[in-house]
Order: structure tokens, then sequence, then C-alpha cells
């Protein structure tokens, strides 16, 4: 039996999977934002009710928002700011009394939908969440490659290859401390702020779609601006490791423009007389990846 607990900004789920993948059993709580040791609290709190209901002990996997330093073994970029700095996966096996799998939410993400989720027939996969942020994960044969570093997959952090009108553009600065990376022109507040610059109206990015597919003609040129951004970013990736299938996951995600407007536009900017590489929506939704990281435990 697995458990998988996804800590988010409003609410920390745990599930308990079996070995097909069924969700047996589901508990949440809200997320103590403020104070760490309560985070480690309702963690531990979700994890050994799941276990009183199902009468059994199960390895335990954690999706995070953000990364462990291989260097410190501290958290790092996690906006759960208290965080930061602290070694939660040390101290959650502690107030568990076991071993604790932990990785990134994004990741958790990729290694969910490659298992048994949207692209569970495919050996490469690049998993993507576009939301708030943009998180990557990278999936080979159904294994998680977190990198020697632990950056593998990290999409929202490379560089955008920028067009000539964003050359005449002020830097963006990105909360990493590097300019122009793709976070700063994908996330969802970033498809936002480009609808607003452009026509003063201030809409989410599911709006912006929704008004595009209704004949909005500058909603449309929006979203096409954010689908050309999307696919020079992700034609990047494809120049490394040539994936199989890209997923997406995130608010985002939920685009369905997306899935018909990307693929040409990367067969225009990849290296290759050919482009067959799918584009998917994940197949879990929200329940990726708190999927995922029951999933750290393989079968």
């Amino acid at each position: 039996m697995r458990i998988g607990v996804d800590i988010g900004g409003t609410k920390i789920e745990a599930i308990a999977l079996a070995d097909d993948g069924k969700i047996i059993d589901r508990r949440r709580k809200p997320t103590p934002t403020g104070d760490y040791q309560s985070i480690l609290d309702v963690v531990s709190s979700l994890v050994r009710g799941l276990e009183a209901d199902i009468d059994d002990t199960a390895t335990v996997g954690v999706a995070m928002p953000g990364t462990i330093s291989p260097g410190t073994g501290l958290m790092r970029y996690s906006n759960a700011l208290v965080m930061n700095g602290k070694p939660f996966a040390h101290d959650i096996g502690e107030v568990l009394g076991r071993e604790v799998r932990t990785e990134n939410d994004a990741n958790c993400l990729a290694l969910s939908e490659a298992v048994d989720g949207a692209a569970a027939d495919a050996a490469c996969v690049v998993g993507i969440i576009l939301g708030t942020g943009v998180g990557g994960g990278l999936v080979i044969d159904r294994k998680l490659v977190p990198g020697r570093n632990r950056i593998a997959g990290e999409v929202g952090h490379i560089a955008l290859p920028l067009n000539e009108v964003e050359r005449r553009m002020p830097p963006r600065r990105c909360f990493c401390g590097q300019d122009d990376c793709v976070e700063t022109f994908l996330s969802g507040g970033a498809f936002s702020a480009e609808h607003r610059q452009r026509t003063g109206k201030d809409m989410s990015a599911t709006s912006i779609a929704e008004a595009a597919a209704n004949g909005d003609g500058a909603a449309q040129a929006t979203l096409e601006v954010y689908v050309d951004r999307l696919a020079r970013a992700l034609a990047v990736v494809m120049k490394i490791v040539d994936p199989d299938a890209f997923v997406f996951g995130g608010g985002v995600s939920k685009i369905p423009q997306l899935y018909d407007l990307l693929p040409p536009l990367l067969a225009r900017y990849i290296y290759s007389d050919v482009m067959t590489t799918r584009v998917l929506q994940a197949e879990h939704g929200d329940s990726s990846g708190v999927r995922g990281a029951a999933w750290l435990w393989p079968r």
C-alpha cells in the first residue's frame, strides 16, 4: 500500500493508493501556511488517519511546493515560505518514524501521468505545470529523472528564446535571479498581464481563452502570443530530450485551444522534418501531484 501527500497552497491532500492505481481512501486538511511545525503535524495526521482507515502501514511519498537542495538537505524555492531553509524530508521522516520520499510537485505530476495517466504508453515524458508558476519534470521508462543537481525538467527557469519584439522589451527579472525565464512569460499571471497591457482588461487566463473561443479578436491575439511563446520554450526542451509526450497540468492547462494550436508551432521551431511528440492534458487533473507522490515508491 502507498500513501501520497500533496502540500498545496490552500490544502494538504493525502490518498491511499492500491497497486493497480485505484484510490482507496482520501483525506484533506487546510494548509497552515504560517507555521512549519503545523505543516508537519497535518501531514502526520493525514497519514496516520489513512493508515487507521486501511488498517495497514504504508510507504509515504510527499509532493512539495519546492525542492530539497542536494547540498544542504534544506528546502528551497518553496512558495510556502515557512518551509524554506528547513530539513523537511528529514523532519517528516522523524515525525512518521520511517523513510519518506519527497519530490517537487511538478516532478510528481510528470511521474503520475507517465505511470498510469495520459502518457502511460510513452517512454519519455515531460510533465509541465502551467499555473501560478511554471514547473516541470522528466520521466524516462516510468522512472523520475531528478538530475544531479535536482533541476532536471525545470522548464520554467530556462530562458525564453526571444523574438524581435521581445528583445526590445525591458528584461523580466525572475524570482530565481535570472532574466527572461519562461515562467515570467508563461505563468497564469503573465498571461493575464499580457492581455491587460494590450486591452486594459483584467481577465484570468481561462477567461481570455473563453473570450477567444467566442470570437473576441483581442483575446485571440493574446492567446496566440502565449501559445507561440510556449512553443518556443518547448522547442528548446525537444532539442535536448526529444520526449514522446508533453503532459500539462495546472490552471492554464485547462485551456482547450492549447492542444490544437501548439503542435504546428512546435513543428515550426524544432530542428526536424517531423513532429510526432504528443501534447496532452493531465488525465488525473488536480490529483496528479498526490498520485505521483504515492508512485515515488515503485510497484
